[in-house]
């Protein structure tokens, strides 16, 4: 059983080099045996108030064990709440499904769609694929297609029990392909839209959530300042819950701001109040989504310290809806134990959310508001330097991830970092994979924000230095848009390096997308871009790419001649890993022609290359098809010794795939020298790891497991 090409892949946790063993990288998550269903809903709020009718009415659309709901339906359960900005639907959202978690037994799964901040709404496929993931599916089982996305997201999802909780959707088109085909599930949807789509067509139980009532907003305000308080002075009570438009947001800020200060009158805020108010009467303008809470806002803004303040205005500049302590040093110019300090003076005063540790986000209102504040109160330069800071702490971390991770892969020179910009490397492969997590949609909204504000060396340097990122954790179309971007903005920018490397980049994303010819048209473009600018990993790697199109398309002897010339390139520059990679190329398709004696010959100098440069993993990849040559070409001691040398050190980066394929081959070598008991047990080890992984090969082990075990006739 021999595999149509080389490809790696592996644990999300563990580390890969070689994605298809060309200079990119593939890592292919799966599912463990005992992996725990997703429990994803954010932080239950605390001091909630009331809302009983709408919870009463959300404990009704419950679907019970048959699926069925307490009206007796059994169709799919959609609940859309609808309302106001900053009126509380996300928290009646989070802390009703925190109530009722325990129902759904297969877990919980929660997406923020970015529906109404300033930057563009999470795309649906980027939901579909988060909730997939989430749900244990291989990462190379995810079609790129969000119709293909939805379709399986559907089957997953088919008789299962899980709650589905999508906040702040801007249109139906935007949940829809969420929106499970299961009456054993339920989705929970948050809009500031009436969604009347989802209410005719899915059946959706529309919830309008209005502002508090006068009793509801005193109410908060009670739990926030105490009984006492209020019960001595009521009218000024009432008159701060009317000020903060019986907002729950606007209410828990001045709940705060009055805790905190023990010893003054309701009724000196209130004239706090009244008098900001009159100062911004003359700012508010018509569709204005602050108008009803900037004066809340305002006040307490302007009751900050001058750097707490500063500091709250700067975080408006970050493009991404979440951020960390070091990218808050990062944009503010302070250190980690300020911006820790800053961040949780924010957080109490309700100006800021810490929904996980060392994460914190704006609310979208508070967001525009501080946004609107750093463009009056910042000038343009000091805009710019504060969000090159930002960009300078993504790229450098980013690169610090790229060594550890992928240390031959392409380096390119990035803008020195100013020495109190906080840029720490991380530890270990999987330190780095986690920090790619957490801030891959940040670095998304980064790329975009520098190219659109004309910062076009980051916008093309960023997808450069995070690309095996997007390769390793299997997000293709993320992967192909950011170079796309990065194309776009290195021609803006005149930079032809920029040129070639991200189109060296398309060309793996194209590939690994089955997009050949425009992958083939990309590695050309690479090639003479690289040549201009003597960049000769590109060239190398272009080369080897159009190689590698070809050898799959069958034309061998064109393959040849492309892996020659980049076997050269790589040689002539020193580029050591391109060396061994293109002979282990050549060794392919002289294997395919059935030239075992040429292959094994640039097989063996592949492997004696790579263990020069202390490559393991590129070793590995070396040593499995050098295996398989000396196999077809009986060299059984040989074959075995290649195939348990790739056994131990996949196993060392825990790639499952790969584990599957080479015990396999060594299954099929244990055959032929009639070792039926290890051959079955290789089988069946490989067939244990593939099956689950949906692998293309698990039919011929499974005909070979069957033919083996029938007693011999004689």
């Amino acid at each position: 059983m021999h595999p149509a090409r080389n490809e790696s892949s592996g644990d999300a946790e563990a580390v890969v080099q070689a994605g298809t063993v060309y200079g990119g990288i593939n890592l292919l998550g799966h599912a463990g045996p005992s992996a725990p269903p997703p429990r994803q809903l954010p932080l239950d709020t605390t001091r909630f108030v009331n809302r009983e009718q709408t919870l009463n009415r959300l404990d009704a659309a419950l679907p019970a064990v048959d699926g069925t709901t307490a009206t007796g339906s059994s169709a799919m359960t959609v609940a859309a709440i609808a309302g106001a900005p900053g009126v509380g639907k996300t928290a009646l959202a989070v802390h009703w499904a925190h109530r009722v978690r325990r129902r759904f037994t297969d877990g919980d799964l929660y997406v923020d769609m970015r529906g109404y901040g300033p930057g563009p709404a999470l795309a649906v496929g980027q939901a579909l694929d988060a909730f997939l993931r989430a749900l244990h599916v291989p990462a190379e089982q995810i079609p790129t297609d969000t119709d293909g996305r939805a379709a399986l997201y559907r089957s997953v999802l088919a008789g299962k029990r899980v709650l589905i909780v999508v906040d702040n959707v801007s249109t139906v088109g935007q949940v829809r392909a969420l929106l499970p085909a299961t009456p054993t599930c339920m989705a929970i949807i948050t809009s500031r839209s009436r969604l009347s789509g989802l209410v005719a067509r899915e059946g959706a139980s529309r919830m309008t959530l209005d502002v508090l009532s006068p009793e509801e907003a005193i109410a908060l305000l009670r739990d926030s300042v105490g009984g006492d308080r209020v019960s001595a002075e009521p009218q000024a009570a009432a008159e701060l819950a009317r000020r903060c438009a019986y907002l729950p947001l606007a209410l828990r800020i001045i709940g705060e701001r009055i805790a905190n200060a023990p010893y003054a009158t309701l009724a000196e805020f209130v004239t706090d109040l009244a008098l900001v108010d009159q100062q911004l009467d003359a700012l508010t303008v018509d569709d204005d989504e602050l108008s009803d809470v900037r004066t809340v806002f305002s006040w307490s803004y302007q009751a900050l310290p001058a750097d707490t303040a500063r500091f709250f205005r700067l975080l408006g500049l970050h493009a991404g809806s979440d951020i960390s302590i070091a990218a808050a040093a990062a944009i503010a110019g302070v250190s980690l134990p300020r911006a820790r300090s800053l961040l949780d003076q924010l957080s109490a005063a309700h100006l800021i959310q810490n929904p996980a540790r060392d994460r914190f986000l704006l609310h979208d209102l508070l967001r525009a508001y501080a946004l609107e504040r750093a463009q009056t109160e910042e000038t343009p330069e000091q805009q710019r330097r504060s969000r090159r800071r930002l960009y300078t702490w993504y790229l450098w971390t980013a690169e610090e991830g790229r060594k550890v991770i992928l240390p031959y892969s392409h380096a390119i020179a990035l803008p020195p970092a100013e020495p109190d910009i906080p840029i720490t490397s991380p530890g270990t492969v999987a330190e780095a994979m986690a920090w790619f997590e957490r801030e891959r949609l940040n670095i998304l909204d980064t790329i975009r924000q520098a190219d659109e504000l004309g910062d076009h060396d980051v916008a093309w340097q960023l997808p450069v230095v995070s690309d095996g990122f997007f390769e390793l954790k299997s997000y293709w179309a993320d992967w192909r848009d950011v170079h796309l971007t990065g194309l776009r903005a290195a021609r803006s920018a005149d930079s032809r390096l920029g040129e070639a490397a991200n189109l060296r980049c398309l060309g793996d994303a194209y590939w690994r997308m089955e997009q050949r010819d425009i992958a083939l048209d990309h590695y050309r473009q690479g090639v003479i871009a690289s040549r201009d600018v003597d960049d000769h990993w590109v060239e190398g790697f272009c080369l080897r790419g159009q190689g590698l199109i070809h050898e799959e398309s069958g034309q061998i002897e064109e393959a040849l001649h492309l892996y020659g010339q980049a076997r050269e390139v790589f040689r002539r520059y020193g580029v050591t890993r391109g060396e061994g990679m293109s002979l282990l190329s050549l060794g392919n398709c002289h294997r395919a022609r059935g030239r075992l004696d040429i292959a094994i010959v640039h097989y063996q100098e592949a492997v004696s290359i790579l263990d020069g440069i202390d490559d393991p993993w590129s070793v590995a990849w070396a040593s499995y098809p050098l295996g398989l040559a000396y196999q077809q070409a009986g060299q059984h001691d040989e074959a075995l010794q290649q195939h348990e040398r790739a056994l131990t050190l996949f196993r060392r980066f825990d790639d499952r795939r790969s584990v599957g394929l080479t015990l396999a081959a060594l299954g099929d070598t244990f055959h032929a020298i009639g070792q039926r008991d290890d051959a079955q047990r290789c089988w069946q080890q490989a067939l244990q790891i593939l099956d689950p992984l949906g692998d293309p090969h698990t039919s011929t082990i499974k005909r070979l497991i069957t033919q083996t075990d029938k007693p011999a006739h004689g």
